[in-house]
């Protein structure tokens, strides 16, 4: 007979990972992320639950895409108003807020409502190699 387990929230560890994006692929590296950061690399995953940890990227000015992907993707905004829409391309938001690049991927693999926004707020992003999470001693995770 199978038994049901349940996972409590104060029996869950939570662990920090540190992941260095330099030369690596966008959609990979962002496949990983949301998968660590949803907790579906442990034992105890529960869908309805977040059982992730937490996750630093560094360089992430440094993360590349294939192909014509630079000058073609675009990144939409709008602000809310009639006519507010704002485009950019992958090399001008790379060049302004490399963050944003990483962020808006994994973003868009995380589930959508209250649970994805809970998740997201794991992540930290840095365009360079330091961060100020020294303390929590991350593990070093290679993609």
């Amino acid at each position: 007979m199978n038994k049901t387990f349940v996972v409590n929230k104060k029996d869950l560890v939570q662990s920090w990972y540190l992941i260095d994006a330099k030369g690596k692929t966008l959609g990979r590296t962002a496949t990983e992320i949301a998968n660590i950061l949803r907790g579906k690399n442990k034992p105890v995953f529960t869908p309805h639950m977040d059982t992730g940890d937490f996750v630093i990227v560094i360089n992430a000015s440094e993360i590349i895409i294939s192909g014509n992907k630079p000058v073609q993707k675009l990144y939409r905004r709008h602000s809310g108003r009639p006519g507010g829409m704002k485009t950019e391309t992958f090399e001008q938001l790379q060049a302004r807020i490399p963050n944003r690049i990483v962020e808006n991927a994994v973003r868009g693999m995380l589930p959508k409502g209250p649970l994805g926004r809970q998740i997201f707020k794991k992540l930290k992003v840095y365009s360079s190699e330091s961060h100020p999470h020294i303390a929590q001693k991350p593990i070093v995770r290679e993609l």
